[in-house]
């Protein structure tokens, strides 16, 4: 059986391969490009159930099933030596008898799934700070990770190619490349709605909606300055503007100016009450 139709190409080992992405890493971090390696420990791609959702999703993309396994040992054995996730977009260098580019392409999603999604999500939000800190709970994970209905691409809406020489849509470097993904999305799940143009700040704004608004600020007697925090709960609080989230800015710069029009309007009526005074003095 010849090797893509053009005969048998020479056999290069793993060594050799990784010898040669290690020269082409440094290549290009001596041009100043930020080389993102995937690297996996062990045989164990991803370890989240999201990672490996995508990893499970990916096989739907395959057009030759003996492209799947030889991707994941390349992906293992460190043959992707850069991957960037872009909107829209991911391009890849693997290390086979030669360097491979690789570039995977994904439709943005549709503005009415994604409006789906924020909803559900709303309701499966546990906990609004974890969503502020960029950390998504398994419910919204979950939601997610549906096929057709979540973020992850369906067939129509992924579209790839490799320099290689291969016929297969999804030759085992583009494979490699797949399971890149789910490794790196196993890792930062943030990078997904990158991948699919969509912000996950919506998903704030939709949990956001139902929560209640207080229109009272508290009394001022009863608002714990910053070091009374620090050592009612052992922790290391903010002690300079710059320091501070933009939530606890902006929360610090409504509560001055209430405080500012309570005491502006405080002269105002002590003068109403002397002036009713004196009225009534009048009358006795």
């Amino acid at each position: 059986m010849s090797y893509y139709g053009y005969g048998w190409r020479p056999y290069v080992s793993v060594a050799a391969r990784r010898a040669k992405a290690e020269r082409e890493m440094q290549k290009l971090r001596k041009k100043g490009h930020p080389v993102s390696p995937i690297v996996i420990d062990g045989r164990t791609i991803a370890n989240t159930f999201w990672g490996k959702a995508w990893c499970d999703n990916l096989e739907r993309y395959s057009d030759f099933a003996n492209r799947v396994p030889r991707g994941r040992t390349y992906v293992r054995n460190g043959s992707v030596v850069d991957l960037q996730i872009a909107p829209g977009e991911v391009k890849a260098l693997v290390s086979g008898s030669e360097i491979y580019k690789v570039a995977v392409k994904v439709a943005a999603v549709p503005n009415t799934r994604w409006a789906s999604i924020c909803t559900d999500c709303a309701g499966a939000i546990d906990s609004l700070v974890e969503l502020l800190q960029g950390r998504f709970s398994k419910g919204v994970m979950e939601r997610i990770c549906q096929q057709k209905t979540g973020l992850f691409p369906a067939p129509a809406e992924i579209d790839f190619s490799c320099s290689c020489p291969d016929w297969a849509s999804m030759c085992k470097h583009v494979a490699a490349v797949l399971y890149g993904i789910g490794a790196r999305l196993d890792e930062r799940p943030e990078l997904l709605f990158k991948l699919r143009k969509v912000d996950e700040k919506d998903l704030i704004a939709k949990a956001g909606r139902g929560l209640p608004l207080s229109k009272k600020g508290p009394a001022e007697d009863k608002v714990l300055a910053a070091n009374g925090l620090s050592e009612l709960f052992g922790l290391e609080m903010a002690t300079s503007e710059e320091e501070l989230p933009s939530a606890v800015k902006t929360a610090r710069k409504r509560h001055s100016a209430n405080l500012a029009r309570r005491r502006s309007s405080m002269p105002t009526k002590k003068k109403a009450a002397k002036s009713k005074a004196k009225s009534r003095a009048r009358k006795r």
